[in-house]
């Protein structure tokens, strides 16, 4: 949540960012999200926007506000004016409080002063290293009220209750379809526009999704990431491995709608289904 002093709707700061200064109210100050263009001069919308983003370092600070309640200001605020504004010296940002641009600065100095004592990684924000240490620890503080799961973070149990509600916030403009989480929208956009920015630095070709890409590097590495518990072998993709765990299960997903047989494989289906057009004795 960044507070920002603008003249108009259009200049919104959206960071993510520590703070030790109270939610400020003032006629010249905006609200913008850090993780989606939401604005609002209005506390409460603001508050349970974040919350609804699973934003950790909000209930972090404010850890007895429930969701979707008031906000009540603490009697000894005092209202940003405008010579109270903190301008970036190197972009167009204007941050009501001097944290956030201390913050802010880091993404362009790419200082990471949060250091983890177990591993070699260093991050910009101390809620970050919070998230972070979570690998660690195995700590999985939010816990799903629907199921036994659990999570690290915050986000990870909003994401994971969209499969209980069946909620998909992330709209595509071009298409009817919908999406869960933001990323499978923009890999999705990549269809309409054609666009391929993640490019094999060992061959000519490019691909629309980052993961497509890693999965196509294990062709020039031959790596095997994915390993069988039950037998030695070891394979490049995931769907590999857990079409080969049915050769051990004996399940069989592929059910044919004519007749009683399934199949472990869609290809075995599929020929199957053609065995039945053609008339042959085996369909």
């Amino acid at each position: 949540m960044e507070p920002i002093q603008s003249s108009s709707r259009g200049e919104v700061a959206a960071l993510s960012g520590e703070t030790s200064c109270p939610l400020q109210d003032a006629e010249d100050i905006w609200f913008g999200c850090c993780f989606c263009s939401y604005v609002t001069r209005g506390q409460c919308g603001i508050v349970s926007h974040l919350i609804a983003h699973g934003d950790e370092q909000f209930k972090y600070q404010h850890p007895s506000m429930p969701s979707g309640s008031r906000f009540q200001m603490p009697s000894n605020t005092q209202k940003h004016k405008r010579d109270k504004s903190y301008k970036c010296k190197l972009c167009p940002l204007v941050f009501a409080c001097n944290s956030h641009l201390t913050n802010h600065n880091r993404t362009h100095t790419g200082e990471k002063p949060y250091k983890c004592k177990l591993c070699p990684l260093a991050f910009a924000q101390s809620c970050h290293l919070t998230n972070h240490n979570r690998i660690h620890t195995g700590e999985k503080p939010y816990k799903c009220k629907l199921c036994p799961l659990a999570f690290a973070q915050s986000c990870h149990l909003t994401n994971h209750n969209r499969i209980h509600t069946g909620e998909k916030p992330y709209k595509c403009k071009l298409c009817p379809q919908s999406f869960v989480r933001n990323y499978l929208l923009t890999s999705h956009n990549q269809i309409h526009t054609g666009e391929k920015p993640y490019k094999c630095t060992l061959c000519p070709l490019a691909f629309a999704e980052n993961r497509v890409l890693i999965n196509h590097n294990r062709t020039h590495t031959g790596e095997k990431p994915f390993k069988c518990k039950l037998c030695p072998v070891t394979f490049a993709r995931s769907y590999t491995l857990t079409r080969h765990n049915r050769i051990h299960t004996g399940e069989k997903p592929y059910k044919c709608k004519q007749c009683v047989k399934s199949f472990a494989r869609n290809g075995d289906l599929i020929h199957h289904i053609q065995s039945h057009a053609l008339g042959m004795p085996n369909g």
